[in-house]
């Protein structure tokens, strides 16, 4: 299978919850006066760049609570939480609540008049990844679209839609006046589906969504035994990589490290990468699916890494050899 190609049923769907559109322009309204950054790219640790054109936006939600964050995070960052922004926004936040799965960035994004965004795949970002990214609009008008895999859409205020956005997708307001989206990601966990309409159930059980599993309390045991180093195909942190795990490629030197709050993989470019432990001594990356996820195997008869990718149910599987630390 292309590994750009998607398996959702539909480009978009519109999601069952109605919501309210004056109460939703209210609450953005509590933060209209604040000068919103232009969105950013995340990539490998660090924001590397920001939007050319009118594209703004505002978090409500951000790696670390961070409201200065205008990018939608990755790994190598802090876990996901809410921003000050989000303690004007009662409506909001009783919308946030109710998505069920872990939460990811929430911001709202403000497409400026007379502003054509390029057209583009955000390619990780689809159930079959683990993730999936949802959209309400808040304000908008007739001459504002969204253009999704050959699609035309003119998503209204109220409405609750999930867009596969791994697909090439490009937006335009080609009016006067401002185009915003409240635009949420979220882990796709089995109860995620309640969210969609009846007939995409049988997608939602099949075997092309990956679900999440939940975090578990990362034990002492497993903290003492963990920390070592291995090496791996130099993509391994590099998630937005469609790479393989078998076959002759760069390697590059990792470590599990101890740090203040949990483990961490350390880069070859000395970038922390934090861990959420799933149990057994599997790990997925902070701010990332289960996607890519890292088992310590350290007994006997030799330590070794267990590297996983995943897509839906479809998983490839590597064992490396670890040196335990001293």
């Amino acid at each position: 299978m292309n590994t750009y190609s998607s398996s959702t049923p539909a480009e978009a769907v519109r999601l069952l919850p109605v919501l309210d559109a004056d109460r939703l322009v209210a609450d953005l309204m509590t933060a209209r006066d604040h000068l919103w950054d232009q969105q950013r790219v995340y990539r490998d640790g660090v924001v590397v760049r920001q939007a050319e054109e009118d594209w703004r936006c505002l978090a409500v939600r951000s790696p670390g609570g961070d409201k200065t964050r205008t990018d939608p995070g990755g790994p190598g960052g802090a876990e996901f939480a809410d921003t000050e922004w989000l303690d004007h926004m009662p409506y909001v936040r009783e919308v946030l609540r109710s998505i069920p799965g872990p939460l990811f960035a929430a911001r709202f994004m403000d497409l400026g008049p007379d502003t054509v965004g390029y057209p583009h795949r955000d390619h990780k970002f689809a159930p079959d990844w683990g993730v999936a990214r949802l959209h309400i609009p808040v304000i908008t008008h007739e001459k504002a679209t969204l253009v999704l895999d050959g699609v035309t859409h003119q998503w209204q205020p109220g409405e609750f839609w999930f867009g596969d956005f791994s697909r090439m997708h490009q937006i335009q307001n080609l009016g006067t006046e401002h185009r915003v989206h409240l635009v949420v990601d979220v882990l796709v966990t089995p109860e995620l589906a309640q969210l969609f309409p009846a007939d995409w159930a049988d997608y939602f059980n099949g075997s092309d969504v990956l679900h999440n599993r939940p975090a578990v309390a990362l034990t002492d045991a497993e903290r003492e035994v963990a920390r070592c180093s291995f090496d791996a195909p130099a993509h391994l942190l590099e998630v937005e990589e469609f790479g393989s795990l078998t076959g002759p490629q760069p390697q590059a030197t990792f470590s599990i490290v101890d740090t203040d709050t949990g483990l961490a993989v350390r880069s070859p470019r000395d970038h922390l990468f934090p861990l959420v432990p799933l149990g057994g001594g599997e790990y997925r990356l902070v701010g990332w699916s289960e996607e890519r996820t890292v088992t310590t195997r350290p007994a006997a008869p030799r330590a070794h890494v267990e590297l996983a990718y995943r897509r839906g149910r479809r998983t490839s599987r590597l064992s490396v050899p670890a040196t335990p630390a001293a």
